[in-house]
């Protein structure tokens, strides 16, 4: 799954680079010349930036929420009218 969203991107990314060097006159770019370019993997690190950020606070607050005795957690089979929430 990580291959394939990456593989993705990549072309994504090349096509949409593609245009802008058509649209400034300047000479198409090959798929190996565009992955050796900084601003490919500098768009690829922010998107898995985000993307491990928002998995661990996914984790995090699972954790947390459902911790014994929190405020937030409640017993599975407790109705909403004996917890008060």
């Amino acid at each position: 799954m990580f291959l394939a969203s990456w593989a993705m991107h990549l072309y994504g990314s090349w096509q949409n680079h593609n245009v802008e060097q058509l649209a400034k006159h300047l000479p198409k770019e090959s798929v190996t010349d565009y992955l050796g370019q900084a601003e490919f993997w500098f768009e690829t690190f922010q998107n898995w930036q985000s993307e491990f950020l928002s998995v661990a606070s996914i984790v995090f607050l699972t954790i947390y929420l459902r911790q014994k005795g929190s405020p937030e957690s409640k017993p599975v089979d407790a109705p909403d009218m004996e917890t008060g929430k």
